[in-house]
């Protein structure tokens, strides 16, 4: 694995995963925060706040600073980002986390289309050998798009996520080269 990355722009269509630009932080802040996209990471439907200029800003560095962070452009417009971290370069492997941000983009199939690319991305550009992720048990869209890309479930950690007052499961999964490739081959 390079110790000198750079983080390539991967294409499927109108799907695209790039690096973050500064001028993100205006897409950013002009796709606000949603409710339902909120409770889908763990957080309170009802405490969701509108997103600052300054969080925005904020949002864009981190993206633009983290080494293995893409921004997700669908039809050339901001939806989301994809990162892998916790990456372990002797164990060749890292956790995946996506965040679609837009609610028309949901159910569409592109946060599918985007962990495709990000997936070959991790095992034939990154040589990775394991991929993992973790989701709360009631996000069931985003355990179906991880099913369809190749991840399996491998346990589950009871009551360990607090949303607003009621504890949910995490739902861990995992991804290992070697069935990536039977899978692309089929």
């Amino acid at each position: 694995m390079s110790n000198t990355y750079i983080r390539p722009t991967l294409k499927d269509g109108d799907v695209c995963l790039r690096p973050a630009v500064t001028a993100d932080a205006e897409a950013r802040l002009a796709v606000g925060n949603h409710a339902e996209i909120h409770h889908m990471y763990g957080g309170v439907e009802g405490e969701v706040k509108p997103i600052t200029r300054e969080q925005a800003e904020r949002w864009t560095t981190r993206q633009i600073e983290h080494p293995y962070a893409w921004v997700i452009d669908i039809k050339s417009t901001l939806s989301g980002t994809l990162r892998l971290h916790s990456l372990d370069k002797h164990d060749r492997r890292a956790t995946l986390a996506i965040g679609l941000l837009r609610v028309a983009d949901l159910g569409q199939g592109y946060g599918t289309r985007a962990l495709r690319l990000l997936v070959a991305e991790a095992f034939d550009g990154l040589k990775l050998h394991r991929l993992s992720l973790r989701v709360l048990s009631y996000n069931a869209r985003a355990i179906a798009a991880y099913q369809k890309v190749g991840f399996q479930i491998e346990g589950r950690e009871r009551q360990s996520a607090l949303v607003g007052d009621v504890w949910h499961d995490d739902v861990v999964m995992g991804l290992l080269a070697d069935e990536y490739i039977m899978a692309a081959a089929t």
